[in-house]
């Protein structure tokens, strides 16, 4: 029997990869966002309708975002242009509150008063990704690195040492397909880099060709890369487009990286479910300009991985277009921003959430908006008891810390009873907690002996539950 060392790391029901699915009855259940405010109305001149690609930088107590300004559509609706793509950029020091600075760095239409870095002049063409590298060998003149696609369609990279003026460094790649948000950053755990990319395959067993995949390259200096592996979803995974790909590794657990792809499902014809929705008209101008730009639509599936190439992915929609309006339901909706910021509630005594942000108003020749969605901590899937009670066993492992704290929800008349078992199953004496009720994100549980004790020994967690979730566990001294 294997027995998984996690240490004093946290641990997350993401995947099963701790879970005794034999003698396991709760399920997994993905939680979706909810919708909160709008926090950036872009309706300066160089924004337009197609700002997307949004991705946030952690630097120290500063969270920089970048995205593109980019007018989709001319104000006829005859005709797509992106010849006027720039990166923009704001700023916020609580996720809440963003402002877009006058950088004074390009010009647009004689004045630098404006948020612009890079333009088509820089070499920019459909997008652009940055992040700070946190490798130790990193020199102060590389401190911020970026990748972008150029107009030949190579990926390429880009250095800065204050994470706004940029200077194009490498080439990264020529294989694949760049127009999309091309993720790239340091992994500490395995001292690589990664760059998450797209390209297409064909499905000879389904007859469906040309579908937009991710694959996923790696370097040890930010010089030289491998080529492209595709990543996996497992025998017997649905084949579906993924349009973007958003991984990076998950604070709270860095072993453990998210991804939140945009899948791209585009209907065979004009259907008579279109003429039903809001603005048919528009939507019909948009197709002949090409018919996909009206009867395509997106939406946003979660997934994990501990390996970076091998993915946990739930088919259900984690991000929807929601309730329909003459703005949704198009191609182009549900691309989150890359990144996620943790925030107060507002509430004195409440746990903080996460804040992650998706843009509406492609395709409209209006403003983009920037939305503001929360997600609890840890909170993207949890394991779910129904009322009925329902057991969660964790495979065989062992750890180090003195305290053991969950992160779980319950109903007034839920409730959460852990025992610690050996490695067989069988309830180590002096460790079964009394009932746990309530909602919070780091709960310590107490038991009547001290788990200085197991330090070293095989254990199981058994957790027994009615009406409740339970989204994560770590020991910690």
């Amino acid at each position: 029997m294997n027995v998984i060392d996690i240490g004093g790391r946290r641990e997350l029901f993401w995947d099963d990869y701790m879970i005794d699915t034999d003698n396991t009855t709760a399920t997994p259940f993905l939680h979706q966002p909810t919708k909160k405010e709008l926090v950036l109305h872009l309706t300066m001149d160089w924004e337009g309708d197609g700002c997307d690609y949004y991705n946030i930088m952690k630097d120290g107590d500063l969270y920089r975002m970048y995205y593109l300004g980019w007018k989709m559509l001319n104000p006829s609706k005859t005709e797509h242009t992106g010849s006027d793509i720039k990166v923009c950029y704001a700023e916020s020091r609580d996720g809440i509150h963003w402002t877009r600075p006058d950088l004074h760095i390009k010009n647009y239409d004689g004045d630098t008063n404006n948020n612009i870095i890079l333009d088509r002049e820089d070499g920019i063409c459909n997008d652009f990704f940055a992040f700070k590298d946190e490798n130790p060998k990193s020199t102060p003149a590389k401190k911020y690195k970026a990748v972008a696609e150029m107009p030949d369609g190579t990926l390429w990279s880009f250095i800065s040492k204050d994470a706004l003026h940029w200077k194009k460094f490498r080439l990264v790649s020529k294989k694949g397909h760049f127009d999309t948000l091309n993720v790239a950053f340091w992994d500490s755990l395995t001292n690589k880099y990664y760059c998450y990319i797209r390209d297409f395959h064909d499905n000879e067993e389904t007859d469906e060709y040309s579908i937009r995949d991710i694959r996923v390259i790696t370097s040890e200096d930010f010089r030289e890369w491998t080529d492209p592996v595709r990543i996996s979803f497992g025998d017997g995974a649905a084949d579906y487009p993924l349009y973007t790909n958003n991984v990076t590794p998950y604070y709270r657990a860095p072993h453990i990286w998210t991804g939140f792809p945009t899948r791209y499902v585009q209907k065979p014809e004009w259907l008579p479910n279109f003429d039903d929705m809001p603005n048919p008209a528009s939507r019909r101008l948009r197709s002949k300009i090409d018919p996909r730009l009206g009867i395509t639509l997106t939406d946003c599936v979660f997934m994990s991985t501990r390996d970076g190439y091998n993915f946990h992915r739930f088919d259900e929609a984690w991000l929807t277009p929601g309730p329909e309006t003459r703005w949704n339901w198009v191609y182009g909706n549900c691309y989150p921003a890359c990144g996620m910021i943790e925030t107060s509630t507002g509430e004195k005594d409440s746990d903080n959430e996460l804040s992650m942000y998706c843009f509406e108003g492609k395709w409209t020749c209006q403003p983009s908006k920037l939305f503001r969605y929360t997600v609890r901590i840890d909170g993207f899937v949890s394991y779910h008891a129904t009322f009925k009670p329902q057991i969660l066993t964790t495979k065989p492992f062992t750890f180090k810390g003195s305290k053991l704290k969950i992160n779980f929800a319950t109903s007034a008349i839920g409730k959460i009873f852990i025992k610690i078992l050996d490695k067989n199953g069988k309830e180590i004496e002096g460790f079964k907690s009394n009932e746990i009720f309530g909602d919070r994100v780091d709960r310590e549980v107490k038991f009547e002996k001290s788990l200085a004790e197991l330090h070293g020994k095989p254990i199981k967690l058994e957790f027994t539950m009615s009406d409740a979730d339970i989204y994560s566990f770590i020991f910690e001294d």
